[in-house]
């Protein structure tokens, strides 16, 4: 009887776990693994000669270890293998989704002085990440899963020069944060820069709202309304977070966004870290805004994907428990972010506009290119 009871036991648990994955599969949007992610994080310490350095500031914060803790890396680990082996890992970790086919790994450009002696210098001081352009460029030149994502302050006395070249190496975006990179995207200086990423038709993905990820930020250069200049070049723009967070001269931030995604057509906003715990809700007003859905894309703010800073049940009030219960149970970050998005009704064309948005290179065209030196 007893060994009959276990028998009984394990097919039940066994019919369970078959169904629920089963559910799981349901979870995906329909689009099978053809999604790109937009907004993929790296950072470093300088290990393999990678030129990647975090300032005192950041290394001294709390955040620092809770950093490496959600890259799933160790300083050992860095130190053995050199900050290249962040890249394979998620290389490794998107091979394993279900529905992501690529990522782009963002590069970081340091803080450059705009003004004084040192104008169009790189500030190392004041710089709190940096991520060099060159290392990105070649690590996911390896990989047929990552796009490389480049970073170019506009300060810089040779900005538009680096443009060519991270043009060159295949940059598919170009990624700041002004907050922490002393850039106003509104600063008539950086026209001719603008003029040339409209002729590149090099998109610009920029951190729009208030910056809580560093040490210290200036949050009035995320302001959504400084991004005019660029659109009215003719800049695809695509504005990270929706700029859902903080205020600007009394007024939401996304509040100022919603007339701008109706006005320019080159303006988009991406997804990512709308399922964070100091987001809650956020996604939920955005989709009920019809100028905003047809202008999102996909984006995690991965490593920022992780519990407790995300989870299904942060969203009970919009998902069902079956939602959330499915959702949790799902390894792969990558393919957990997607069910619990899914499950929050982004449209299935959110999660497929990416493609289109930023045309990356076919990775068999990359490999013929390097085979003849281009």
């Amino acid at each position: 009887m007893k060994k009959f009871t276990v028998f009984v036991l394990v097919i039940s648990f066994s019919l369970f776990m078959l169904l629920r994955e089963t559910q799981l599969d349901k979870l995906d949007p329909g689009t099978g693994k053809t999604i790109i992610d937009d907004h993929v994080h790296i950072a470093g310490l300088g290990y393999g000669n990678s030129g990647c350095f975090i300032n005192k500031d950041m290394r001294n914060n709390f955040r620092f270890p809770l950093y490496l803790w959600s890259m799933d890396v160790t300083e050992n680990e860095l130190i053995k293998h050199g900050d290249q082996i962040l890249v394979k890992k998620i290389s490794a970790k998107i091979a394993r989704s279900k529905t992501v086919k690529q990522a782009v790994i963002l590069a970081m450009d340091g803080y450059v002085d705009s003004k004084g002696e040192h104008k169009g210098q790189l500030n190392l001081q004041a710089t709190q990440i940096f991520v060099p352009n060159d290392y990105v460029a070649a690590e996911t030149a390896k990989y047929d899963n990552l796009l490389f994502g480049a970073s170019i302050n506009p300060n810089r006395d040779d900005a538009e020069q680096r443009l060519l070249q991270v043009k060159k190496q295949g940059a598919v975006l170009i990624k700041w944060i002004p907050s922490i990179m002393n850039i106003d995207p509104a600063d008539k200086q950086y026209t001719s820069f603008y003029r040339l990423m409209a002729r590149l038709k090099i998109p610009l993905l920029t951190h729009t709202g208030m910056e809580k990820s560093f040490a210290n930020a200036k949050n009035e250069l995320a302001d959504p309304e400084r991004l005019k200049l660029p659109l009215e070049l003719g800049v695809t723009v695509i504005a990270a977070h929706i700029a859902t967070t903080g205020k600007t001269e009394g007024q939401d931030n996304f509040s100022r966004i919603l007339p701008m995604l109706k006005k320019y057509p080159n303006l988009y906003v991406d997804i990512s870290s709308l399922t964070q715990a100091n987001k809650l809700n956020y996604l939920a007003v955005a989709l009920k805004e019809k100028a905003v859905k047809e202008k999102m894309i996909y984006g995690s703010d991965w490593p920022l994907i992780f519990f407790p800073m995300t989870s299904p049940w942060y969203h009970i009030n919009h998902i069902s428990i079956a939602d959330a219960w499915e959702a949790g149970g799902i390894r792969n970050q990558w393919d957990r972010d997607i069910a619990l998005k899914s499950a929050l009704n982004v449209p299935e064309e959110v999660f497929l506009r990416t493609q289109t948005i930023l045309n990356p290179v076919n990775p068999a065209a990359r490999l013929i290119d390097k085979a003849f030196g281009k």
